[in-house]
């Protein structure tokens, strides 16, 4: 049997009524935050009690981790009164509740010094018995482009292929570069038509360089949470000389040589007139006695023997020998062996800086 249509009515109010007055949370606007790295995020959690809902009030914030194997980690929560935020040691310091008192109705996270590996799920699960209501935010922490660098790659002459190079050592990706000229020959400052740009690897091809080329080129590298740039100055010259390059080096070359051989004459001829000088102050010396004659030398030593003999006496006479005239000393034998000339070693000198020339 049916029930009469006013029942059903009745019952169907009743229902609406009990889900109205349950525990809701009404921070629903946003279910996704992008943020940079060293920035703070807010985390939404308001919420609203209900007469129903006499339990005590319990707020807990959770990261939930991309593993489904690993277990949920409570970063904050508020119970009894009281807030509990030791339980997450990589936040320890840099999370808080935004409302100090949050059973006002204000569960909403503040995250500071935002890191890399704060990026994750978060979910917002508030308690008081009997309604339970939880809230999922998906937060991703991006690292700015940094230490973005400019080069060159290639000849910087007139119909050469040149490369601008530009790389950001951090940043988030997905990175994306791009090219101006910031200043230029005749104040042009468009990129070459000549030239192809890779926007993911941040290379710019400029093909048949020339002059026109030249100026001040810069690079943004950027990502969804912010830029950093760099400069380079391009400069297209004329080709170099080779052959005149070459020429030159010849010439430096000889003219080197040249030098070093005039140096190397030059430094023999003075050990030459060191020498000669010597030598002829060695043979006239002021200081020494002039040599004694050979006839004083030999009467001298005539005398002598005929003293010795007229002591002797005939029979004693078969018996010497007269000394031969030859053996009369001379000043030959009174010369000291140090004025005896030597080598000089000024010729070894001269002829080893002459090899080294040769």
């Amino acid at each position: 049997m049916e029930p009469p249509p006013l029942v059903v009515v009745s019952l169907v109010l009743l229902c609406s009524a009990g889900l109205t007055r349950s525990l809701s949370i009404t921070s629903v606007d946003q279910s996704m935050f992008e943020k940079a790295q060293g920035e703070k995020v807010t985390l939404p959690c308001t919420f609203v009690l209900s007469e129903e809902d006499e339990g005590p009030l319990d707020i807990e914030w959770v990261l939930i981790p991309a593993d489904n194997q690993k277990k949920e980690q409570i970063i904050i929560m508020y119970a009894v009164d009281r807030i509990y935020n030791n339980y997450y040691a990589a936040m320890t310091g840099r999370m808080q509740f935004t409302n100090p008192d949050p059973k006002s109705g204000d569960g909403s996270l503040d995250i500071l010094n935002l890191k890399a590996t704060d990026t994750g799920t978060y979910q917002c699960k508030v308690k008081k018995a009997p309604g339970v209501q939880s809230q999922k935010i998906q937060l991703s922490v991006l690292v700015k482009p940094a230490r973005t660098k400019c080069s060159i790659e290639g000849s910087q002459e007139i119909g050469k292929d040149v490369i601008l190079k530009c790389v950001s050592q951090e940043g988030s990706p997905l990175l994306s570069y791009n090219w101006r000229r910031v200043s230029g020959v005749s104040g042009i400052q468009e990129l070459p038509a000549a030239s192809t740009l890779n926007k993911n690897t941040g290379e710019l091809l400029l093909k048949n360089a020339s002059q026109d080329y030249s100026g001040i080129y810069s690079c943004f590298a950027s990502n969804r949470v912010g830029t950093d740039e760099c400069s380079i100055e391009l400069n297209v010259t004329p080709p170099i000389n080779t052959a005149g390059v070459i020429v030159g080096a010849i010439i430096g070359t000889l003219l080197a040589l040249f030098i070093l051989a005039f140096l190397v004459f030059y430094c023999c001829k003075k050990q030459r007139e060191k020498k000669y000088e010597k030598e002829v102050h060695h043979e006239i010396r002021e200081d020494v006695p002039p040599p004694k004659s050979r006839s004083s030398t030999a009467r001298s030593y005539i005398g002598s023997n005929r003293s010795s003999l007229g002591s002797m006496s005939p029979s004693n006479m078969e018996g010497y020998t007269k000394t031969p005239y030859s053996q009369v000393p001379s000043e030959d034998f009174e010369r000291t062996p140090g004025q005896n000339p030597s080598f000089a070693p000024s010729k070894v000198l001269c002829g080893t800086l002459w090899l080294l020339v040769l």
